[in-house]
């Protein structure tokens, strides 16, 4: 929802914006095939795209002290909305809608994202998903971290049917959280937001990197905490956890017995010495009593980095040799570490205060495969948190999935280390 839309800051009128919507029948509003191979043509599909894009690019941090007050401002503009009723559900038939389209739930869609400030309030509409409705189903998208396509696909339209008054409730939850965390924030910090499933750096309050990450599926959380970054372990072996080779090692073994093999993994007996994997039986929980370790190479779990941090759940940032996940919508894929997009970037600001450490001295350690570890002089603070929504100056609101179903649980916080 854009904070600037003047109809939504008047609850009331933006209401009788939409009520005002026609709902002529297709007698009353014909358009033929011209008209739609005309919306087809004309379109700028590229175009409506970089401006969804562009309503989110703001160099303020999600989070921040003047994430508070964005807020806090979105919060002021959905109350009085959602009191005088919010917006209607759609129905069925506006999954799979599409550019030049024309059939009476375009018209239930126009209304949809007129109610939530995407789409201009028009009373002269019609039936005909034309190009300023392309332009409001990416803007929604990219509001909700959705893949940018202009079609109402799944993931699209389980987020129009969110009700307003729970979007209204993922703000004053997600304000409680900022606020919780906001006055104790340095200079610059690291945040991983786990449900936007992103990495920001910021520096004298304002972000100077942004990266794409992946991070802990439901059955296996990220945990919310604060620590600093201490230690870069270049070209790092990889221990493998207990809880992985629980759940994931034995049943890739039992599938393929020369998994082990084939991802450079070593088996250690309780001694220390290395085993073959024809010496475990991998039909049972035998494989527990040994220890796994990756060698350093191209295979390696974690890339050609590992970033540390103090953690109870010894949790790290690392790279990753499968860098396709990170194009995926819901990036929601790890054991509860987190893995970064371009962690070059990442590495090399890590290491500024060391001296000598710029990018092209970060790429030279990742091409050389050896082992090095690496103290960051000025340890930087990191903050693992959980905003689903957030605002910025710009009038724009930005919503995520409740993945780990802490909205739904009320939490406002969290045991931190």
């Amino acid at each position: 929802m854009r904070l600037t839309r003047r109809n939504l800051l008047r609850s009331a009128a933006a209401l009788g914006a939409v009520a005002a919507f026609p709902t002529a029948s297709r007698a009353e509003n014909v358009f033929d095939m011209f008209a739609r191979n005309q919306v087809l043509k004309n379109t700028d599909r590229s175009g409506n795209t970089t401006a969804a894009l562009s309503t989110l690019e703001t160099n303020e941090p999600i989070l921040s002290i003047d994430t508070a007050n964005n807020l806090q401002a979105a919060i002021a503009q959905y109350q009085p909305f959602v009191a005088a009723g919010g917006w209607a559900q759609l129905p069925k038939e506006v999954y799979g809608l599409i550019l030049g389209n024309s059939r009476q739930a375009v018209i239930d869609l126009k209304r949809r994202l007129m109610s939530s400030g995407d789409l201009p309030p028009d009373k002269n509409g019609n039936d005909l998903f034309d190009g300023d409705l392309d332009k409001a189903v990416r803007t929604f998208q990219a509001r909700h971290g959705l893949r940018v396509t202009g079609k109402i696909d799944e993931p699209t339209f389980y987020a129009l049917q969110v009700p307003a008054e729970s979007r209204l409730n993922q703000l004053q939850l997600n304000l409680a959280r900022v606020q919780n965390i906001a006055s104790s924030l340095s200079d610059s910090y690291v945040v991983v937001n786990i449900p936007a499933a992103t990495i920001e750096v910021i520096e004298g309050g304002v972000v100077s990197q942004r990266h794409i990450a992946i991070v802990g599926r439901i059955d296996r959380p990220t945990p919310i905490l604060k620590s600093k970054i201490t230690q870069i372990n270049f070209n790092p072996f990889w221990h493998v956890p207990k809880s992985i080779i629980e759940k994931d090692l034995i049943r890739e073994m039992t599938e393929d017995p020369g998994y082990l093999a084939k991802f450079h993994i070593r088996a250690y007996n309780g001694k220390g010495k290395e085993v073959q994997p024809t010496d475990i039986d991998w039909t049972t929980k035998d494989a527990l009593n040994y220890s796994f370790t990756q060698d350093p190479g191209a295979e390696n779990s974690m890339g050609h980095v590992k970033i540390n941090f103090p953690s109870p759940d010894d949790v790290y940032l690392h790279d990753t040799p499968a860098k396709d996940l990170f194009a995926e919508d819901a990036r929601f894929d790890s054991s509860g570490c987190i893995r970064v997009q371009d962690v070059d970037q990442l590495v090399a600001w890590l290491l500024t205060p060391n001296g000598g450490w710029d990018l092209d001295a970060v790429h030279a350690a990742f091409d050389n495969n050896e082992r090095l570890d690496v103290a960051v002089k000025k340890p930087a603070p990191l903050h693992s948190t959980y905003i689903t929504a957030w605002a910025n100056r710009q009038g724009t609101v930005s919503f995520r999935d409740d993945v780990y179903q802490y909205d739904a649980q009320g939490k406002t916080t969290f045991d931190t280390v």
